[in-house]
């Protein structure tokens, strides 16, 4: 991936918001953003949810899907979505197990955010016939902040 963005003046250059964007084809090639975030010091949740991720199964070659949902809680800095819209697609051709994948997300957010606080629920679709459902977090959540549960049924079958 790319250096993200980390302006030492507080400026700030966004490369891709409002301009032509080539999709990354792998996440090595995506170029995650940040902006100043609207409200330092204050404690609040932001939620992206990404209802049809997919990844590459690293054996077969097989599309994977999940149901991601990452929230955090911003300190200094907040993503820019249309980067991170384009760092989650980049996955499509990228083979890795869910386990990874999820992983891989996370960390690369807490790398360039220095959230005080960030979870990944990652929601994966049954590939043989099992779910692997992966969830991590950078540590307890603050106390006196709200932060909703994710709400993503576990997977069911037909009924």
């Amino acid at each position: 991936m790319s250096a993200p963005t980390r302006p030492d003046d507080g400026s700030q250059t966004l490369t891709q918001l409002g301009q032509a964007t080539i999709q990354p084809a792998r996440p090595e090639d995506a170029t995650l953003e940040r902006v100043p975030a609207p409200h330092p010091g204050r404690r609040y949740v932001v939620r992206f949810t990404a209802p049809e991720f997919t990844s590459l199964c690293p054996v077969t070659g097989q599309p994977d899907f999940a149901h991601l949902v990452i929230d955090y809680i911003p300190d200094q800095w907040i993503v820019e979505s249309k980067s991170l819209k384009l760092f989650l697609t980049s996955f499509r051709n990228h083979g890795a197990f869910h386990e990874a994948c999820s992983i891989q997300i996370a960390t690369t957010l807490v790398d360039l955010l220095s959230p005080v606080w960030l979870r990944i629920g990652a929601y994966w679709y049954p590939r043989g016939g099992m779910p692997i459902d992966v969830f991590w977090q950078t540590g307890p959540a603050p106390e006196g902040v709200w932060i909703p549960a994710q709400d993503v049924p576990g997977y069911r079958g037909r009924g």
